[in-house]
């Protein structure tokens, strides 16, 4: 893979890149029963395999986190500032905004559906109701904290225009630096053309070298996954009370209808064949199953939307940023299915209209995620205060979040593809 990276001649996933990918898979599967053992055993040795092992997996995301930032502003910035036509530039726009809207809007019906039949027979006596609460105590003040210094909808509305480009990027928020991007890049294509020509050619140059580092890196992720996933099993362990596994079950359900969908999406609409899409994400999913970050996964859906699918450069230079930024196709279930949870866990009526309610917030607030970990759970906080649920409910669906984020994260990835797939089929 080294070599093929020197010469330039990298095409697709090459069978490198499959084997590497299996492994890494291998490495998720084993790391997490691994870990699980781990945090039954009593042994002092073991502990220190844990604490040995995270800051490898932390070194390993941090270098593919790295390239995130410059990537996506020189990306987007060249694909505006070369694109022949700014109207054309903002058609494919507000086609892929229309897809994210349609998309996130159809999971908000299927989730308000089907999240009331699958948490029907769940009944939850106060024992266990005890302990899930309990499972909340150390984290309820930072819940609290976070909900309160994210402020409202307007505040996140200001925002999205960063009064410094540089410390967005120094936070990593992606959302105000791609907006900074698409205002820089316009600017630009409105300079002279010899000086708008040197920009992006530097632009094209910094992109090109992320991925780059980014397919070095990629070489080193069964070693990277595995220190993860190992430290998230012991975390996790094997004691699940049966409502909380009863949670983490139908989420699952769920997520893997969603999944499906946004396969038969890339197939139907992207017309691509299922198991070229499947090869071509598998990567992305891979990197997105251990960091539990779909950014962190950017730069592996770039590479493959360009050298494996052969998606036009406007489209993986503009569509996959934006998709990054703001499509969250998991949110309406976090939304609906937390909602009834924490409903049956406090005691508190979820009725049809709190289930609408519920359906019809996830889709507008999907769009304003903070980008922290498990960010929708804290935008939701507001609206199951308003319901009747304390606000300390969101840190029990943090606590539970382990294995419903690894779906999240996992079909979210594979959902900005398959963006990317059909805006290319209906935009261009």
């Amino acid at each position: 893979l080294f070599a093929r990276v020197r010469r330039g001649g990298y095409v697709g996933p090459s069978m490198e890149t499959r084997r590497i990918t299996w492994w890494a898979l291998g490495a998720l599967l084993i790391g997490l029963v691994g870990g699980a053992f781990l945090a039954n055993a009593s042994v002092p040795w073991l502990e220190r395999l844990v604490a040995f092992l995270e800051p490898i997996g932390t070194v390993w995301i941090n270098a593919v986190r790295m390239t995130i930032i410059p990537l996506v502003v020189s990306l987007l910035i060249a694909a505006v500032a070369s694109s022949d036509s700014l109207r054309g530039m903002g058609r494919l726009g507000g086609t892929a905004i229309v897809f994210f809207v349609v998309v996130v809007s159809v999971v908000a019906v299927y989730a308000a559906l089907l999240s009331p039949l699958l948490l029907s027979g769940l009944t939850i006596d106060a024992q266990s109701s005890d302990a899930l609460r309990g499972t909340a105590t150390t984290g309820s003040q930072q819940v609290i904290a976070t909900v309160r210094g994210m402020g409202g909808l307007a505040q996140r509305i200001i925002e999205l225009v960063p009064p410094n480009p540089i410390r967005a990027a120094a936070d990593a928020s992606l959302l105000p630096l791609v907006v900074f991007s698409l205002i820089f890049g316009a600017a630009l294509s409105r300079v002279p053309a010899d000086l708008r020509d040197a920009a992006t050619k530097v632009l094209r140059a910094v992109s090109e070298a992320m991925l780059v580092i980014i397919r070095w890196v990629f070489v080193a992720a069964p070693i990277g996954v595995f220190a993860l996933a190992t430290v998230v099993g012991a975390r996790l362990g094997f004691k699940a009370v049966t409502a909380a596994g009863h949670y983490v079950l139908a989420f699952a359900v769920l997520m893997i209808g969603v999944m499906i969908g946004v396969y038969v999406l890339a197939v139907v609409f992207g017309r691509v064949s299922l198991r070229h899409f499947a090869t071509a994400v598998a990567p992305a999913q891979v990197i997105a199953l251990g960091s539990r970050s779909s950014s962190a996964a950017l730069p592996a859906m770039i590479d493959a939307a360009r050298d494996a699918l052969g998606l036009p450069p406007q489209i993986v230079n503009f569509v996959l940023p934006m998709a990054v930024s703001i499509f969250r196709v998991s949110v309406p279930i976090s939304f609906v299915l937390g909602g009834l949870f924490l409903g049956k866990l406090y005691g508190v009526e979820v009725g049809t209209p709190q289930v609408v309610s519920l359906a019809i917030a996830s889709v507008l607030l999907s769009f304003s995620v903070p980008p922290v970990p498990s960010g929708s759970l804290f935008i939701m906080a507001p609206a199951f205060v308003e319901m009747g649920i304390p606000v300390e409910g969101v840190a029990i669906l943090i606590a539970l979040d382990v294995i419903p984020d690894l779906l999240k994260t996992a079909t979210i990835v594979t959902a900005h593809m398959a963006s990317a797939t059909v805006v290319a089929r209906v935009a261009v």
